[in-house]
């Protein structure tokens, strides 16, 4: 059985349903990684296999893969039980990225686990199964000795010989799905702030207030973060500072901070966490404020809104290929379409989840989650209503004015040209 999305129009909501050969399993020295559907350079497939090989450094990447699952797991704004959700990797030949976002929509998490050291047997994106007892063992995972990590689910058939399936089935919200569009247009326009080693991370990441509503601003200080009540020249919000609760076990094994941010302008805004690690990265990006998710932020309207960006993302979408790193230039000359109609489409893309930004790298990866040309109005209601009231001749433009007739009356906007 494959990933099935079903679309609940009424409710803005899909069910997404896994099926697993098997459950992940940490054995021995061997972690296994069930998956469940996804595409594959080779194709769609059920159960694929993406890499079988060595962590070389077993405790951070264990740490770091609780980590992401926990943000899985997590709804930071009005908690509540009920929760799960499997967390995304994307192998793209030279690297393993394990995504997740939170159900409130505020909070991203990715791990790059770098260098890989084994066998790539395939390029692509699947959702790997975290159940309870694979979250114990990974927490008990210490000590400098490599650990064996297979992608798929041939690495399970010494644990799974009774054959059995594991299945899930768990409410998509249209907000966490808008949230993988929001985030990586808005990191995309965040410069790095500061850039802490080891003790310094350490030491500032302790010194954050515990309670997790508190909101604070890193204020750079020579080649050091000091906390702010307010904002200041070069500062960075962190709205929610429980927010960053799982970058706290992964503290002893950090090797330095980069904090990033937009530039300076509203008070409450949203920002980036990395902390380098021995061999990979963990980023964490926060919502402006706890209350508000990523899916409400508008970041990608004007690049959805042009005529062009649905087909464009038909044209741009068949040149990727899994690869490390997207190059808007190599699409440009690849497409035939400009720079500005190519960053329009990566956008377009990136609201069906085919595109994410990596802040160290300062550019797009290719990721591959069901792609629904029609689900993307859906997902973006203020622009499908822009375009409804237009289509309805209830706009009429006056100069660098436009008349716009609602249910509430006539009202008189500005028109920005970019």
């Amino acid at each position: 059985m494959s990933v099935v999305i079903t679309i609940v129009r009424a409710m803005t909501q899909a069910v997404q349903a896994y099926s697993y050969a098997g459950p992940s399993v940490l054995a021995h020295g061997r972690l296994g990684l069930s998956t469940s559907g996804g595409t594959a350079l080779s194709g769609p497939q059920t159960h694929p296999r993406f890499f079988s090989g060595l962590l070389t450094q077993a405790a951070p990447a264990a740490a770091g893969l609780l980590a992401v699952a926990d943000v899985a797991m997590a709804r930071y704004h009005q908690p509540r039980p009920g929760w799960t959700r499997d967390p995304v990797v994307t192998c793209d030949g030279d690297r393993l990225r394990f995504e997740s976002f939170s159900a409130c929509g505020g909070v991203y998490a990715r791990l790059d686990v770098l260098a890989l050291d084994g066998d790539v047997l395939d390029r692509g994106t699947t959702n790997v199964d975290v159940n309870g007892p694979l979250r114990e063992s990974l927490a008990r995972v210490g000590g400098r000795d490599p650990l064996h990590l297979g992608v798929g689910p041939d690495e399970l058939t010494v644990t799974t010989l009774d054959g059995a399936v594991v299945e899930k089935k768990v409410p998509l919200p249209s907000r966490w799905l808008r949230g993988f569009a929001e985030v990586q247009v808005i990191a995309a326009g965040f410069d790095l702030r500061a850039e802490l080693k080891g003790p310094q991370a350490v030491r500032f990441l302790r010194s954050l207030p515990r309670k997790a509503s508190a909101t604070v601003w890193a204020v750079p200080a020579g080649n050091d973060l000091r906390l702010a009540a307010g904002p200041g020249r070069g500062a960075v919000c962190l709205s929610g500072a429980g927010r960053v609760a799982t970058l706290m076990p992964l503290l002893r094994f950090a090797k330095a901070l980069r904090v990033y941010g937009p530039p300076a302008g509203a008070e409450h805004q949203a920002s980036a966490w990395e902390l380098e690690l021995p061999g990979m990265r963990y980023t964490l990006a926060v919502s402006p404020q706890p209350w508000r998710g990523f899916s409400g932020e508008g970041a990608v309207l004007d690049d959805l809104a042009t005529d062009e960006a649905a087909g464009d993302a038909d044209v741009v979408g068949m040149l990727l290929n899994f690869e490390p790193a997207v190059e808007i230039g190599l699409l440009t000359d690849r497409s035939g379409l400009p720079v500005e109609r190519v960053r329009a489409a990566l956008t377009q893309l990136g609201t069906a989840g085919r595109v994410g930004y990596d802040l160290y790298e300062a550019g797009h990866f290719h990721r591959e989650l069901p792609y629904d040309r029609d689900q993307v109005a859906q997902l973006n209601p203020r622009l499908t209503a822009a375009r409804a009231l237009a289509e309805s001749g209830a706009v009429v433009l006056d100069g660098d004015h436009a008349r716009v007739t609602t249910a509430g009356g006539v009202r008189q906007v500005g028109i920005c040209l970019f």
